[in-house]
């Protein structure tokens, strides 16, 4: 674990060491690294990577404490259609579409001796939402 973690100067620099430590982590544990920080019309994705031959496209949230609960209890019913509707938009803008596609969420708790890593494959089904009409 990173021990610049709780030296960082607010919660969005704390979150990218976070995600640093989640992504070598998921590395060693098997899963190929393709593209970090992807931002397009429906959102951000942390990560998109293959495991094996599904495109995975994972949320990493990191907690230093317990007063909002687990980090992956961050990842709600919003973030994932937002999460969904940047999935949808990247495999289409790639040609991806014939491949197999999944959810992941990496929780990392913070606790004496190091993170505490909590990886949910398959997390949450694809749901984009309502259509929004902008008129």
């Amino acid at each position: 674990m990173s021990e610049d973690f709780r030296e960082q100067p607010h919660t969005r620099a704390q979150g990218r060491v976070g995600e640093d430590d989640g992504v070598r982590w998921l590395a060693a544990q098997g899963y190929l690294i393709l593209e970090r920080n992807v931002v397009n019309h429906g959102g951000e994705i942390d990560v998109v990577a293959k495991e094996d031959e599904t495109l995975c496209f994972v949320e990493i949230k990191a907690r230093d404490g317990k007063l909002y609960g687990d980090a992956i209890e961050a990842v709600g019913p919003g973030k994932q259609r937002r999460l969904s509707r940047a999935a949808a938009l990247y495999v289409a803008n790639k040609g991806l579409h014939l491949l197999a596609c999944r959810f992941d969420v990496l929780g990392l708790d913070r606790q004496k001796e190091g993170w505490r890593y909590t990886l949910i494959r398959d997390a949450f089904p694809y749901s984009p939402g309502p259509v929004r009409r902008r008129w």
